[in-house]
């Protein structure tokens, strides 16, 4: 199984495109939000993100031996939230500077390394684009 995060800031279409993806790659979707929700975790804070990282990942992880590809969306707004996921394959949307957000825009920080950098609002043509780099 891959696990392939989609992280950038709210608002940037993170679940546009994995609802793209999630078809073509006949893989299974996890959402934060819906993550979250059924956790009621809504803790914003640097803790509170680490938090719903490794819930992510422990999603993600029940799908190990039934699925071959997992796509999670999700903000992932700093270096340790993207190490505690641990994707596979990261999707880096980047279509907007700022979120409406500020404890966000404050705790985001660009990645420095990602396998997909996605810069505008075209999600079908980027979707068959990282379809290609994945095969």
């Amino acid at each position: 199984m891959k696990k392939i995060l989609i992280m950038g800031l709210p608002g940037v279409g993170k679940t546009t495109l994995a609802e793209q993806l999630i078809p073509l790659l006949k893989a299974k979707g996890i959402n934060n939000d819906e993550v979250r929700k059924a956790a009621n975790d809504w803790d914003f804070s640097e803790e509170g993100r680490n938090r719903q990282a490794k819930r992510m990942a422990n999603e993600a992880e029940k799908y190990r031996s039934t699925e071959k590809f997992v796509v999670c969306d999700f903000i992932c707004p700093t270096p340790q939230t993207r190490e505690l996921f641990n994707a596979d394959f990261t999707i880096w949307v980047d279509t907007q500077r700022y979120s409406r957000f500020e404890d966000t825009n404050a705790l985001f920080v660009k990645p420095d390394k990602v396998d997909f950098h996605v810069i505008n609002h075209d999600f079908k043509n980027w979707a068959n684009q990282i379809i290609k780099k994945l095969q």
